[in-house]
């Protein structure tokens, strides 16, 4: 038995390492950074986060919903100041899961989350659509798209086609079955595209690539001067909270496509804070629980952890001994891979689903993408959270006026539900509208809750219809 499962991690581990291989690079390249950076993340993230207790199959890594957050932060401090803010990050989390916080993050609106993804998906598609053809991209959200008008004039069709070849693959791959279990669609496309380049000898841009050693960036402590930067330790909190989420979120996915031991979610994202701690001392990339490798991981047959730290030894064994096959990997099809990952970021099913019974949600998620697209990823995060909580709020403050002749002769006027300031319009255009010359009862004793500015209200109005109006209740008056 031991012996069988020793034997399913080993493959399980070279079939994510395959699928981790190509994404490490691309996330990279996306964000800004050199290759071997987003190699490095994923060796951390098997050799150390995948040895500690957590999520026993989920496999960590670069991620791609990271890479909007992770350009602009570099773009704004540099390459030097990423250590510090993955450091800090990784701290961050460490104490969030110390303080048994892990479970909370499962409390954040699905919408929101949903909208995340989206927005960070479309950026993904927007910028890496000009990588597909060798072209520049435009530094903000709106001016990538607003460029695309001009972007047919610039873009190199050479790169298109290896560009277009990747996508193709890895759309119509998946569809052979046996192929895609035998070898996963991600390394079929680039593996294509490359020999596509090489075979041709096609004049497109190529990974650059300088060795694991040169690019590691061991942590400058003169770069925690930056902390007193405005919007730096915003970028670390934005680090740190998204990264803490897209990992606790994969990890209640693959808890569902397996039936072993469940997570533990603090130690997960001390699991997470660990390795983040130790991408900060390297001067990597932050990483994340990835649920595509964590996917495949499951759907390969792993039955513990080992598989997660092999595929981080087998990415440290490639980047060391064969580091010179990636500069065979053309750009264009990197950022195919990224705007099909991009794609699937987006979620249009669930969108579909969605609206026909739950529309509010709908336009939390539109809102949060469309906050992330036209700003950036932090503050349309907290525009989704605000008005999710808006959103909860308004229903939950529901409030009937109930209206009925007492046997005294009076207008008794019943007020259920919770009466708060998002429904006092409502119930003072219901009291003004009672007739003056009656006397009125108003009983409070079925309002769940009366918030000050309520009470206040119904106070003046009562004192406003003088003698002919009393207000009863057991508690909220």
């Amino acid at each position: 038995m031991r012996s069988g499962a020793h034997k399913a991690d080993l493959l399980a581990s070279l079939v994510v390492f395959l699928v981790a291989l190509p994404l490490c690079v691309g996330v990279a390249m996306a964000s800004g950074v050199p290759a071997e950076l987003g190699l490095l993340t994923g060796i951390v993230g098997g050799l150390v986060a995948g040895a500690l207790p957590g999520s026993s199959l989920q496999v960590s890594g670069p991620a791609a919903g990271l890479t909007v957050l992770v350009h602009e932060a570099v773009g704004a401090y540099g390459v030097g100041a990423l250590g510090v803010l993955v450091f800090l990050a990784g701290l961050l989390q460490l104490g969030l899961g110390a303080l048994r916080l892990g479970r909370w993050f499962r409390a954040v609106s699905v919408a929101v989350v949903q909208g995340m993804l989206a927005g960070i998906g479309l950026i993904l598609v927007v910028g890496q659509v000009y990588a597909l053809g060798d072209a520049t991209a435009p530094g903000t959200g709106l001016g990538k798209i607003t460029g695309l008008v001009s972007l047919p004039g610039r873009a190199d069709p050479v790169a298109l086609a290896v560009g277009g070849v990747t996508l193709a693959v890895l759309v119509l791959w998946p569809r052979w079955r046996g192929g895609a279990r035998a070898v996963p669609a991600p390394l079929v496309a680039v593996a294509a595209a490359a020999a596509l380049t090489g075979v041709f000898d096609l004049d497109v841009r190529r990974v650059e690539v300088r060795g694991l050693l040169e690019a590691v960036r061991v942590l400058d402590i003169g770069q925690f001067g930056r902390l007193t930067e405005p919007g730096v330790i915003g970028t670390v909190v934005a680090f740190a909270l998204i990264a803490s989420a897209e990992s606790l979120f994969s990890a209640a996915a693959v808890d569902r496509l397996h039936r072993g031991p469940r997570t533990d979610y603090d130690r997960e994202l001390m699991s997470q804070g660990v390795g983040n701690t130790v991408c900060g001392l390297l001067g990597a990339l932050p990483m994340t629980a990835v649920i595509v490798r964590s996917s495949a991981n499951v759907r390969a047959g792993a039955r513990t952890k080992a598989s997660r730290v092999l595929h981080g030894a087998w990415l440290l064994l490639f980047t060391v001994v064969v580091p010179g096959v990636l500069e065979l990997i053309p750009v264009a099809a990197l950022a195919g891979l990224l705007v099909h990952a991009g794609c699937k970021l987006v979620p249009v099913r669930e969108v579909r689903a969605t609206w026909r019974g739950h529309r509010g949600e709908v336009v939390v998620l539109a809102v949060t993408a469309g906050a992330i697209v036209f700003g950036n990823l932090f503050e349309g995060v907290l525009v989704g959270l605000a008005l999710a909580v808006a959103k909860t709020a308004w229903e939950t403050s529901q409030v009937q006026v109930e209206t009925a002749e007492g046997p005294d002769g009076a207008l008794v006027v019943r007020v259920l539900g919770h009466v708060t300031f998002l429904r006092l319009p409502k119930l003072l255009d219901a009291l003004e509208a009672l007739p003056g010359d009656r006397a009125v009862r108003l009983e409070l004793g079925g309002a769940r809750h009366l918030d000050l500015a309520c009470a206040a209200a119904l106070e003046g109005w009562a004192a406003a219809r003088g003698q002919g109006a009393t207000a009863t209740s057991s508690s909220t008056t």
